[in-house]
Parts: C-alpha cells; structure tokens; sequence
C-alpha cells in the first residue's frame, strides 16, 4: 500500500482557498515524519496553473487536479464518486480535509463509502513513532477531555481538522512538483441534487473569520444590555464582536457571534476576552490566536491561564476606561 499522505484543498472560483495552506502545514509535518510524498486534491473546473502551483509553494509534493464543468461547485454526490475512485486506485495512507462546511459533508461520505474511520473536528495531528500510525486529537465529552485516536486497521486513515488552529504554511518560491489533471467520467459527475445560488449571510457585521481583532463577550456581562459595553470598544478598536455559548444560548447574540468548539475557530492577531471564564470549550476556538489579552473579575478563571495578558478587575470600570484611553490616544 502507499505511504503517501493526502489533504483535500478546497478551492472556490478557481482559487485555492486559504484553509488548504493550513492544511498543507499540517500535513507536510506528517509526512516528513513518515518519509512521504504529500499530496493535494482539488476538484473544480479549468483550474490555472498558478493556482495549483500555491499549492506546490505551499509544501506538496504532487497536485491532483480533477477537472470537469460540474465539479466547479461543491455538490456531494460527484464529489464522493471521483474520490473515491482515486483513493481506491492510488491508496494513500492518510487522508485530511478541513472541517469546513466541504469538509464535514464529503469526509464521513466517502468513510462509509470507504468502510474506514474518521475522527472529526481535531485540533492536533502527530505520527505514533512505534507504529507509523496517525494519532488524531480532539475534544471529547462535550469538551472536557481531550481525546487521541487512532486508526490501527483500515486505510486510509482519515482526519478533519478545525480552521485556524495552524498558521498557513509558508511559501517558498523555489520548490517544485506535479500537476497531474484528470478527467472524470461523465457517470461519477452525475448528480441528483442541482446547484441553484448562494445565499449570503443576513449579519454582514460578524467577520469573525478574517477579523484581525476580535472582542468577545461571555455571561460576566451580566445582562443583554450591556452588550453595548462591547460592541463601543469593539468600534473603537475596528474589531468584530465574538461571544461564548453561554451568551448564544441565552439569546444576547446570535450564533454567527459564536466563537469555541461548537462554533467558529479563529486565529486573530489580538483576542480580547471580556467576562469570559475560559472553559475548554471556549478555549478550543481561539487559543491559537496571536496575542490575547483576558478581563475577568476572577483571578483563577482558565482564561487567564492561556493569556499573554490579564487584567483581574470589574469589567464595568476597566472596558470604560480602556475605551477612554483610546479615544485619548486617538486626539493625541
């Protein structure tokens, strides 16, 4: 059987999408460990050179493009069929995506299809030394352990991984590789579902993705109300509004606010935690970030623990008082 390793690199009108460089960070790792060729996938349609080459720059070894008018947009079903049939012929040992929207709908598809394990939403991937096995860790009953599996029978072993709990992989310009484009035959690009539209997002406001500071709110507000506390100082830092689940759950915002396990990883250049204890739910979604700076009236919150800087205060005159001294420096 193959050694190599695989990630599925999602693309989106004909550009690579940014999640598949994380992915490449990952799995380069892996196989280097394990003395592999890496691999990407991407499925979509005409793809340019320069794309596929990201992708090469980027840490792979080899690019599997496979091309075709119906592939452009992610359906499931013509999805399934070419990867299936790929693995099936060239039978890589470890195969990765993302857990995106792509990536939690196609990778469980193609494991039953495959009659092998998945192990989702990981936050760390390493190679078992004694086994060359692939050691897949995550959150575990309901967040409170972290859990590692591994897959000692059935290949490949298959793994998705959250966003933004890596950094990109750097580029390097000189590295070179393959690009070996397919053709799927018409019968594997059949499907019964149709691609009608995109809807977008009805809170516009919530960027927590690409945001580079994100000021986040849990239930040490207190009250609904003084969410406005937050959004003010998120204004004046040009930051997006995050929030616990507590405060989701409670209605004070919506869950495209949601920042942790149950909602969006993020990696920000500046975190701020307001009123935030710091469970290991909340943890998982924003630890990889930059810098993060905690508020917590609580001087044994876990928040504070993973902080490069915590204040333990009464939110209520500290946030003001940071507000003002922003606007100060502002004037100055």
């Amino acid at each position: 059987m193959d050694n190599r390793v695989w990630i599925l690199a999602e693309q989106s009108g004909q550009r690579i999408e940014p999640v598949a460089f994380e992915m490449c960070r990952w799995a380069r790792t892996l196989a280097d460990d394990l003395d592999v060729e890496l691999s990407a996938v991407v499925l979509g349609d005409s793809l340019p050179d320069d794309e596929l080459m990201k992708l090469i720059r980027r840490g792979t070894d080899r690019v599997y493009c496979i091309e075709h008018p119906a592939l452009a947009r992610f359906l499931p079903e013509p999805f399934q069929r070419v990867l299936v049939d790929l693995i099936k012929r060239e039978q890589p040992q470890i195969f990765l995506a993302a857990a995106t929207t792509v990536g939690r709908t196609i990778m469980p598809y193609i494991s039953a299809k495959l009659e092998v394990g998945l192990t989702a939403d990981c936050t760390e991937l390493s190679i078992e030394a004694e086994t060359g096995h692939l050691l897949q860790t995550r959150p575990a009953i309901g967040g409170n352990i972290m859990a590692t599996i591994k897959s000692s029978e059935g290949r490949p072993q298959m793994a998705t991984v959250r966003p933004h709990s890596m950094p990109p992989a750097p580029e390097d310009p000189g590295r070179t590789g393959s690009i070996v484009r397919i053709q799927p035959a018409e019968e594997q690009v059949a499907s019964r579902v149709t691609f009608e539209r995109i809807l977008a997002e009805s809170e516009k406001e919530v960027n927590l993705k690409d945001a580079p500071v994100v000021v986040s709110v849990g239930r040490g507000m207190g009250k609904e109300e003084n969410i406005a506390l937050i959004r003010e100082l998120a204004a004046e830092l040009g930051a997006a509004v995050g929030a616990s689940r507590e405060v989701v759950d409670r209605g004070w915002l919506s869950y495209p606010h949601q920042v942790g396990l149950s909602g969006k990883t993020i990696r920000p250049e500046l975190y701020i935690a307001v009123g935030i204890s710091g469970a290991i739910q909340h943890l998982a979604g924003m630890q990889t970030s930059e810098k993060i700076l905690a508020i917590n009236s609580d001087e044994n919150a876990p928040i504070l623990q993973v902080a490069d800087l915590g204040v333990v205060g009464d939110l209520f005159l500290v946030v003001p008082a940071l507000i003002h001294r922003l606007r100060e420096r502002k004037k100055s």
